[in-house]
C-alpha cells in the first residue's frame, strides 16, 4: 500500500501554518492582537515540522518546498501590509521583498541543479559564511528570528509602543536591537544570489565545454 505523503505529520503542520498565516493576513489591517498571535504561531511551527520530519522519517521534497513557500509568502504578506502602513518606505519594502524571494529562489534552484539533497547543504569549500549559517542551528535560528522580529515590531509599532520602561516603549527598543541583524540577514540572502549565480555559471561552462567536445 503506497504512502500518502500529503498526510505526513510535517506536511499537516505545514497546512496549519498556511491557515494561520491567512488568518493573520485577514486581521492585519484591523486587529493586531489576533494577527500577531496567528503570524507568530505560524512562524514558530516552522521549527516543529522539521523535527517531526526527522523523528518520524517523513522528510519529503513536497514538504521542503511547502516549508520554503510558506516562509517566503508569510513574510511577503506582512511586507505588503507594512507598505500600506509606512508608504514613504515603500521602496525599501519592495527591495526587501525582491531580495528575499529572488535570493532564496535562485539558491534553491542552483542547489537542485547541482544534485544536492537540500538547499541547506553547503560545502565549506564553497563559502565558509554560508556553511556556518546553515550548519549552526543556533545561528540560523537567531538571524531568522531577528529578521521576523524586525518586521513584526514595525507592524506592532503602527498600533502601539508596547509596555513602557523608563520612558521607552519595549517594541521600539526591540526594533532597534533586531534591525542590524535583519540587515545582515538580507546581506546573507544577497550572498545566496551571488554564490548561486557563480554555481550556475560554472555548470553552464561545463555543459558548453562538453557540447564542444562532443561536436
Amino acid at each position: 500500500m503506497s504512502e500518502n505523503i500529503f498526510l505526513f505529520v510535517p506536511n499537516v503542520i505545514g497546512y496549519a501554518r498556511i491557515g494561520l498565516a491567512l488568518c493573520a493576513f485577514y486581521f492585519m489591517p484591523t486587529n493586531y492582537g489576533i494577527a500577531t498571535w496567528c503570524y507568530c504561531i505560524s512562524g514558530l511551527l516552522d521549527a516543529f515540522d522539521g523535527h517531526a520530519a526527522r523523528i518520524l522519517n517523513q522528510s519529503t521534497k513536497f514538504g521542503a518546498m511547502l516549508d520554503q513557500l510558506t516562509d517566503r509568502c508569510g513574510t511577503l504578506g506582512l511586507l505588503m501590509v507594512l507598505s500600506t502602513f509606512y508608504p514613504r518606505f515603500l521602496f525599501l519594502f519592495q527591495l526587501s521583498t525582491v531580495v528575499d524571494v529572488a535570493g532564496h529562489w535562485i539558491h534553491v534552484q542552483a542547489s537542485l541543479m547541482q544534485g544536492k539533497t537540500s538547499h541547506k547543504f553547503i560545502d565549506a569549500a564553497e563559502n565558509p559564511i554560508m556553511n556556518l549559517y546553515y550548519t549552526s542551528k543556533p545561528i540560523l535560528f537567531f538571524f531568522c528570528l531577528c529578521n521576523e522580529m524586525f518586521y513584526c515590531l514595525l507592524y506592532l509599532l503602527y498600533f502601539t509602543e508596547g509596555p513602557m520602561f523608563l520612558g521607552f516603549g519595549l517594541f521600539r527598543v526591540l526594533l532597534y536591537v533586531s534591525a542590524p541583524f535583519s540587515i545582515i540577514k538580507s546581506g546573507i540572502t544577497l550572498l545566496h544570489m551571488y554564490l548561486a549565480s557563480i554555481n550556475l555559471g560554472g555548470m553552464d561552462v561545463v555543459e558548453r565545454n562538453g557540447n564542444i567536445k562532443s561536436d
